[in-house]
Formats: C-alpha cells, structure tokens, sequence
C-alpha cells in the first residue's frame, strides 16, 4: 500500500490493518519454510507494509504528545 493510502486510515483501522499485515507475514514464512511459498516477492512487501504503518501511528503519537 502506498502511504498515502494509509494516512487516510484512522489509527484503529491502522492497528487492525497491521494485525492482519503481521498474521499474512506468519504464514507466508511458514510457506517458505516448507517450500510452498510461490511468491517471494509478498514477503519484502508485506514487511515493509507493517514498517509504513508503525511509522504512521508513531508519527500520531508524537504529534497527539505535543
């Protein structure tokens, strides 16, 4: 997803939109451990997916501190 995607999202939508982000990256390492992953490719974007998102809500937790 693109980050401006993302921003347009509430943080509850985000936190929920990271669970599910986490859970797909749990099973397709489990893929590729047993060798039945047919794209690689998900993984790096599912990971950078999640980094995106906890850059967001830390970006709203600064700001809501100030």
């Amino acid at each position: 997803m693109k980050a401006n995607e993302l921003r347009k999202l509430s943080t509850e939508e985000l936190t929920a939109k990271e669970k599910a982000l986490k859970e797909e990256l749990f099973n397709l390492r489990f893929q590729m451990a047993t060798g039945s992953l047919t794209n690689p490719q998900r993984v790096r974007e599912c990971k950078k997916d999640v980094a995106r998102i906890k850059t967001l809500l830390c970006e709203r937790q600064l700001k809501a501190a100030e």
